[in-house]
């Protein structure tokens, strides 16, 4: 027979278990660069640009353009980055608790993109 109540608990869990995960996403962070290592960025599991280090070789009024595209370049992919670890942290604080229901991605529910 179904037991209510133990399902009741079992979201309870969940729901204890996705705070937890979600505010331990400031705790995760991931870098990208791009210019071969002369623009760096570093971003945490909650979206938000924590550094950006320019090689000051590149700053230069006449290669302006070229910077910005590294920058973008260099945020992005500490942005995927940062995306996939998010995503393993929200998947573990869930792991037993909720059945695997293919197409069911908690993630957005909870910041996790």
């Amino acid at each position: 027979m179904f037991d209510m109540m133990n399902m009741f608990g079992k979201v309870k869990e969940m729901q204890a278990n996705l705070q937890k995960a979600k505010d331990n996403l400031q705790n995760i962070t991931a870098e990208g660069e791009s210019g071969g290592g002369m623009v760096k960025a570093k971003v945490n599991g909650q979206f938000k640009l924590l550094k950006l280090e320019i090689d000051s070789s590149l700053v230069k009024p006449e290669d302006l353009e070229m910077l910005q595209d590294l920058c973008v370049a260099a945020v992005n992919k500490a942005m995927e980055s940062v995306a996939e670890k998010s995503k393993d942290e929200m998947k573990k604080a869930t792991e037993g608790v909720m059945p695997n229901i293919p197409g069911l991605d908690l993630n957005s529910l909870f910041g996790a993109r």
